[in-house]
């Protein structure tokens, strides 16, 4: 037999074949693995993305609450407050000056009232309305609310990054700290109000929170049956505010926008008393429209 091909010698062998069946096993497994690889890579960029909002939502620059310089200079001490028997049925604002630590502050107490939020300007022409102050924190960059909100019982915002929430819920005030609550699903059932804010005292303990600084301090308190908010009258850190509210004796406290953030209280003479600075009079352009409010109105 003539051969046909001179390149190959009588001593080489020629596979004739286009796969060899090894090779063809492992590459059916490699698609196999590109897909695998992928979902690993996606996954991957999920969990980052999830990481990076949330730290997003804890990093965020207030838009009513810069660091302030703090305070050095202290006033006198005052006695511990002692709340007097209530002797009428129309609402009012009690309001009490106490010093606890070298820390002057003062207690809004609730009477014959109901607690609500609301959004936007408000006005103080309604007789009805005894307590205002600001609730949630408002982003500088994006004037969204930060944290959960609910609105007469539609949700307005979401998110967990703050563990303090408070609720009003068919009359029903709650202050407490937790990362999953059923009163936010309450809420919307009920045509109810909630909104998160930092924690401050979690069952008669101090709650540590990242954000440095002094400044005026404010929260809303759960001390036993009652609920009250209460207001530093000099610039405090969160924690020295915090540890003055655990020995006044306060079961749970979440904060309230502080600093310059605007509000005021009707006593039981029916005079109203201003905090902080009026936006929508000094700049009402300049305000956030997500701007949200504790409110207290008279039952």
């Amino acid at each position: 037999m003539i051969n046909q091909n001179k390149d190959i010698r009588d001593d080489q062998i020629r596979i004739v074949g286009d796969k060899n069946p090894t090779t063809s096993h492992k590459m059916k497994w490699i698609p196999i693995a590109i897909v695998c690889l992928l979902f690993i890579v996606v996954a991957l960029l999920i969990i980052e993305n999830t990481r990076t909002n949330v730290a997003n939502e804890n990093n965020y620059s207030s838009a009513f609450e810069p660091q302030a310089k703090p305070t050095p200079v202290l006033p006198d001490s005052v006695p511990l407050f002692n709340i007097p028997s209530d002797t009428t049925n129309v609402g009012y604002i009690e309001r009490i000056d106490t010093c606890i630590n070298d820390i002057q502050l003062r207690l809004f107490i609730p009477h014959h009232a109901e607690m609500s939020l609301y959004i936007g300007r408000m006005k103080k022409d309604d007789p009805s309305v005894i307590f205002v102050g600001q609730a949630a924190d408002v982003r500088a960059d994006n004037g969204e609310i930060v944290g959960a909100f609910v609105h007469k019982g539609k949700p307005i915002s979401w998110g967990k990054s703050k563990k303090g929430y408070c609720a009003s819920i068919n009359g029903k005030v709650y202050v407490g700290v937790a990362e999953s609550t059923p009163l936010f699903e309450m809420a919307t059932e009920n045509e109810g109000y909630f909104f998160r804010q930092y924690a401050l005292v979690d069952n008669g303990k101090l709650v540590e929170n990242n954000p440095k600084g002094k400044t005026i301090r404010r929260a809303i308190c759960q001390m036993q049956s009652s609920v009250f908010m209460v207001e530093s009258l000099t610039r405090e850190s969160f924690h020295d505010f915090a540890q003055a509210l655990v020995d006044l004796g306060v079961n749970n406290a979440i904060y309230l926008v502080g600093s310059t953030a605007y509000g005021w209280s009707v006593d039981q003479n029916g005079i109203t008393h201003e905090h902080g600075e009026d936006i929508w009079r000094n700049n009402p352009s300049g305000c956030p429209k997500n701007v949200s409010y504790i409110v207290w109105k008279r039952k």
